[in-house]
């Protein structure tokens, strides 16, 4: 059944009126019934000024999944009197947008361009874009959940203004739970707001879900109707963000953090070999010589990954990193090198100095190779030009 039907039906839950995903049948048709993104849609924010201006701009949506990128996007279109076009960068090349192009140019009205996961496009499909978003033939909304400083173009991204939507709260998803008509005790609601992440999509799916196969929503059946997982993108924003809560817990000798960042990235599916050779790297970079014996652990650690895999392996995983976390920390190997390599890159390859180089010919000898090298000598080895140069610390400080 259509929208029109559902509301004429107002007596019975959506679920039981539309044969539309749910879903699509909550989805806003105004700011006013948008949930979340106060920031930028609340009274004087942004987004809400535009769309009461009608001032058309070309912009980009970055935020994680299902917080209302497509939504806005309509909407504001909507507020232009604008034809509205929807790509995926997924699918969609450069064929596509001339299409759209060429519409445009015939349009009276506005022409908005949608483009999903934008990041997807080239960077040559990103340029073609560039001069009809510059001159105006079409009023650009890309939406992203990927950093736009690193996914687009920088002559694209400098026409496009930037709004960062968050995950909606806990506040935002029980309010969505409340307008699907679905009877849902207290501790499920707190529980599908917390598993769903902020990602009203997989919220409403699942409970739309588990009701459609058992006819109530309850954790047991939420689990059953669907597979739940986390939202984890291994090449997004999300790997990186969790990977480096592991690293920073362990630096600052938080186990009891370290390990819950572990059990996220395993439960979302993150590549166990990764996160124990991150391990690898941790142990000399962080723990280095205050205990040395770091790196044999987790070198061990890789090792049984290898030989035992998940699920098990995910207890050798976690002995490690409470090892680690736990251990004595001392930089100053990894500070040595890297102030090294700076020296190394302003000078270059300043020659060795004549009493440390081999000399296996009479020749090289004869040139004053080797001459006055002392094996436990205790004189500076540095060339000369860079002598003063203090790489490693004897203190730690």
């Amino acid at each position: 059944m259509t929208r029109k039907k559902t509301e004429q039906n107002s007596s019975l839950p959506l679920y039981e009126t539309s044969v539309q995903p749910l879903a699509s049948t909550l989805r806003p048709q105004s700011l006013d019934e948008v949930v979340g993104q106060q920031h930028l849609i609340g009274p004087g924010k942004p987004l809400r000024v535009a769309l009461e201006q009608r001032r058309p701009m070309s912009f980009v949506l970055w935020g994680p999944p299902g917080v209302g990128k497509t939504t806005l996007a309509r909407i504001y279109a909507k507020s232009l009197h604008a034809k509205l076009h929807e790509l995926s960068a997924v699918s969609a090349g450069k064929d596509d947008v001339r299409k759209v192009i060429e519409a445009a140019r015939l349009s009276d009205r506005p022409t908005v361009l949608f483009l999903d996961e934008i990041h997807r496009f080239n960077k040559a499909q990103q340029d073609f874009l560039l001069p009809y978003v510059e001159n105006g033939t079409l009023i650009l909304i890309g939406a992203t959940t990927e950093n736009p400083s690193f996914e687009i173009i920088g002559a694209l991204l400098s026409r496009c203004r930037v709004f960062v939507l968050d995950p909606l709260t806990t506040e935002d998803m029980q309010e969505l739970i409340k307008r699907t008509g679905m009877a849902v005790d207290k501790q499920t609601t707190t529980w599908l707001s917390q598993l769903t992440s902020g990602d009203a999509r997989q919220l409403i799916g699942l409970m739309e879900a588990a009701h459609s196969l058992y006819g109530k929503v309850t954790k047991e059946t939420v689990t059953q109707a669907g597979q739940v997982k986390l939202r984890y993108d291994k090449k997004g924003d999300e790997h990186y963000n969790t990977i480096s809560a592991f690293i920073k817990s362990m630096r600052a000798g938080n186990a009891n953090a370290a390990v819950y960042y572990l059990a996220r990235m395993l439960e979302a599916g993150e590549d166990p070999k990764f996160i124990a050779r991150r391990m690898i790297i941790f142990a000399s970079e962080d723990v280095g010589i205050a205990q040395p014996t770091a790196l044999v652990v987790a070198n061990e650690v890789f090792r049984a990954v290898e030989v035992i895999g998940l699920p098990e392996a995910a207890i050798n995983l976690s002995h490690g990193v409470v090892y680690l976390a736990l251990a004595k920390k001392d930089r100053r190997a990894y500070d040595a090198l890297r102030a090294a390599q700076k020296t190394v890159r302003a000078t270059g390859a300043i020659p060795v100095p004549l009493k440390l180089r081999n000399a296996p010919t009479k020749l090289m000898e004869s040139l004053g190779y080797g001459e006055g090298y002392e094996m436990y000598g205790d004189e500076d080895f540095l060339p000369e030009e860079i002598k003063t140069e203090q790489f490693w610390g004897e203190e730690k400080p």
